[in-house]
């Protein structure tokens, strides 16, 4: 089997938020609806201060709180696939906004409205497709309920052009916020192979996941600066 996971190396990110910029470019988020945000805070004691840089998107988890509340309330829009990609269907999601209020990484977001990213400065990435021609996570609608999916556009595509050896070293290939990162701060690939990039970088890491005490099994892992909040 395959299973997708991402590492987010702390240690390595400088906070230019590349990841974010493509994100939003490839994925076609409105602003009142990220799909990757940076987190930022300070650490240590004055004057010795340093700034810790985050980035938080969907985790994938195994036991996904957010499906499972979708699922209570008999929408059941929330899916997880083989490749452990948890989506939304923007179709049957009602707009309750329940599982934003379970996740415990604050990721599921409302979209009050589908706007262009850029109105000044023309249509961008996803913009510039007409919308019975994007992919279904991209046919964005308003009231509804969205997140990151982990470019599962580009997944799909490789799984169709039996070219899963090329995720997470082709662009078209791969998430395009891992593939941006100019310090190699992200990585990503299957974790059910161990001699994978990614799975040997997270063993020589001992990378892990945040708040693990909620039980969900995130499938992003972190390599944590010294004094970072897990």
């Amino acid at each position: 089997m395959t299973k997708f996971v991402r590492l987010i190396d702390q240690k390595r990110c400088i906070g230019c938020r590349a990841c974010v910029a493509a994100c939003a470019t490839e994925n076609y988020f409105t602003p009142d609806a990220p799909w990757n945000v940076m987190v930022e805070y300070e650490v240590g004691t004055y004057p010795t201060v340093r700034k810790i840089y985050n980035t938080m998107n969907c985790m994938h988890c195994e036991q996904p709180s957010c499906k499972a509340a979708c699922d209570a309330v008999g929408a059941r829009a929330i899916s997880k696939n083989q490749y452990g990609v948890v989506l939304i269907d923007y179709n049957k999601c009602i707009g309750c906004g329940y599982c934003a209020a379970v996740c415990p990484y604050g990721v599921p977001q409302y979209n009050r409205e589908v706007r262009d990213l850029n109105p000044d400065k023309g249509k961008v990435g996803a913009e510039t497709i007409a919308a019975r021609d994007r992919h279904p996570t991209h046919r964005k609608k308003a009231k509804v309920v969205e997140k990151c999916t982990f470019c599962w556009h580009k997944l799909e595509k490789a799984i169709a052009d039996n070219k899963m050896d090329r995720i997470g070293k082709d662009q078209d290939y791969t998430p395009t916020c891992d593939i941006v990162c100019p310090t190699q701060a992200r990585m990503f690939g299957d974790a059910d192979d161990p001699n994978s990039d990614v799975s040997k970088r997270i063993a020589a890491t001992k990378a892990t996941q945040l708040k693990k005490q909620f039980g969900t099994g995130p499938q992003v892992y972190y390599v944590l600066e010294e004094g970072a909040k897990s």
